[in-house]
């Protein structure tokens, strides 16, 4: 049967404990343990999916169609377990279903209170698929105190009753700050922390103290003695300079050792580190650096392209260089030649994908710079739209070439599929289960053009299957045009309605792709399209 972690947060908010979960869990593989993880989210919305990104930062999708928080990413990328549509479940979600329930008349006509039905569809929700997998580690978003964070609190609790300390264990994550002026670490709010989680009967048996310094040991006995635990479960969480040494920080100060113990599990031996200790050597020791232009409308709040970042960065660990990423307001190109001062010193370019109108003149800019100087280009999701809206524009002709996301227009060449498919096409297509014009989520497999230069890019196969994220395609009424013109279509639905990836024969490294290769990217194995990507941008550096 599994066992469960449970981590907790207090004092402040983001202190990272989806990256101490996710640390957590590559230990638990490291010693050759199976595990799983999941994360409860105390707000009210049912999903991220309508959440503003300036708000919730990235959007994570699962392969099976999911909008979920960005901390899955986290587990996905340190664990390589594929996270499901069973791995987020959040306050709003849990209250629909309830209510769902409840409107069926599943309770009989009896009176549905939080206590005990939210509380037993939340522990319903986290014992649910866990056949096969030793331990099972579930993050409570939010802070300890949050009025909204009760009912997970309780149904966890409860849990732990039900299961015994032999099948679970909570883990509170915390802050130890430090006074310049008192010259020490100060550990009365995690002291407070603790005894808000005892009020709610649940005591931790792990604290794990987020730190900018080593913690003294008369501190680290004054926090176990005032909170109940072994001064051997004060575990300190010091900054670190790549959220990939976390795993190897944790071991050192003795994270999975403990977390065995309290299980009565053997600790004998040591895991193996070895791929973490590489992935950090490349980090830290690169052989070289590029530069990066990452041109966005979200640039001022980073989060909301997290694991872009971390898969350009999979793509330099790959490569053994250090990526520079630099930043770009798309809104910055809209005056004439800014896109040349500013983009002149970059390896390669890259437009991520994004939803309006705002900043996409400067995003055609950079996509029309990247295409005439032939520097590496990569477009993602809106990206390869806008590349194709430049093609169609510049080089077709097309100057009324648009999407219909923005209005109406002379030239869709980007819409809905029920603005361009009609009749017994898209018939077929809803009769497959594939409703045009709705949020097209999860895996979805394309085909590859023989002789391609994405068919290189992964390795010569003909199928791949990718997670997707988006509304509008492209226009494949345009395709003869645009091909005609020197985009090729080199990767389509296996139907052949939808484009799914473009390029330029004539190009060092030119490619667009509706689908979002960063959710599946992981520092131990990079994703192919950031690998070669990076590998353009190394060429283009004069690196090799």
């Amino acid at each position: 049967m599994a066992r469960y972690v449970f981590i907790t947060g207090g004092v402040v908010s983001s202190l990272g404990k989806g990256i101490a979960a996710a640390s957590l869990g590559a230990l638990l593989q490291a010693r050759g343990y199976r595990v799983r993880l999941r994360k409860l989210d105390p707000y009210l919305n049912v999903d991220p999916g309508t959440m503003s990104p300036y708000q919730h930062g990235e959007v994570f999708v699962t392969d099976d169609g999911a909008e979920a928080d960005l901390d899955l990413g986290h587990y996905e990328r340190f664990t390589g377990v594929h996270a499901s549509k069973a791995d987020n479940w959040t306050t709003g979600r849990i209250y629909s279903d309830v209510i769902a329930a409840e409107r069926r008349g599943d309770y009989l006509g009896g009176t549905v209170q939080v206590i005990p039905h939210i509380t037993d569809k939340i522990k319903e929700v986290v014992q649910a698929e866990v056949d096969g997998y030793d331990f099972v580690l579930v993050e409570v978003g939010g802070t300890v105190g949050d009025i909204e964070s009760l009912p997970f609190l309780e149904a966890i609790r409860q849990l732990a009753n039900e299961m015994g300390p032999q099948r679970s264990l909570f883990v509170h994550l915390t802050l130890l700050p430090y006074i310049p002026s008192a010259g020490e670490l100060k550990t009365k709010p995690t002291q407070h922390s603790v005894k808000e989680l005892l009020g709610l009967g649940i005591q931790p048996q792990i604290l794990l103290c987020r730190c900018d310094r080593p913690i003294p040991e008369n501190e680290r006995r004054k926090i176990a003695l005032f909170c109940n635990v072994r001064p051997e479960s004060v575990i300190p969480a010091l900054d670190a300079g790549t959220i990939y040494d976390v795993p190897i920080q944790y071991h050192a100060e003795g994270m999975d050792q403990e977390v065995l113990r309290h299980f009565g599990l053997s600790a004998y031996g040591e895991p193996d580190m070895k791929r973490w200790e590489r992935i950090v050597q490349a980090i830290k020791q690169p052989e070289g650096e590029v530069t990066i232009a990452v041109v966005g409308k979200y640039t001022n709040l980073l989060d909301s392209y997290k694991s872009l970042a971390e898969a350009l960065t999979h793509g330099g660990i790959a490569h053994n260089v250090r990526v520079k990423l630099d930043w770009v307001d798309s809104e910055v190109f809209e005056q004439d030649g800014a896109a040349v001062a500013r983009l002149e010193g970059a390896s390669g370019i890259l437009v991520p994908g994004g939803f309006g109108e705002r900043g996409t003149p400067g995003k055609l800019e950079a996509v029309r710079f990247a295409r005439e100087r032939k520097v590496p280009f990569f477009g993602i999701c809106f990206g390869m739209q806008m590349a194709v809206i430049e093609a169609a524009r510049n080089l077709v002709g097309l100057k009324g070439a648009s999407s219909t996301e923005f209005g109406p227009c002379e030239h869709p060449v980007v819409g809905l599929m029920t603005e361009w498919l009609r009749g017994n096409a898209l018939e077929r297509r809803n009769a497959a289960g594939d409703l045009g014009g709705t949020m097209r989520l999860g895996s979805y497999l394309a085909r590859l053009s023989d002789g391609s230069l994405v068919q290189k890019v992964y390795g010569g196969a003909t199928e791949i299957s990718e997670r997707h994220r988006h509304r509008y395609e492209v226009n494949v009424t345009y395709k003869d045009q645009l091909e005609e013109a020197g985009l090729r279509f080199s990767g389509m639905s296996p139907d052949g309605a939808l484009p799914e990836i473009v390029e330029y024969p004539d190009h060092p490294w030119f490619i667009g792709v509706q689908f979002h290769p960063e959710l599946r990217s992981k520092p131990f194995d990079p994703h192919p399209l950031f690998r070669g990507f990076i590998g353009a941008a190394v060429r283009q550096a004069r690196l090799v």
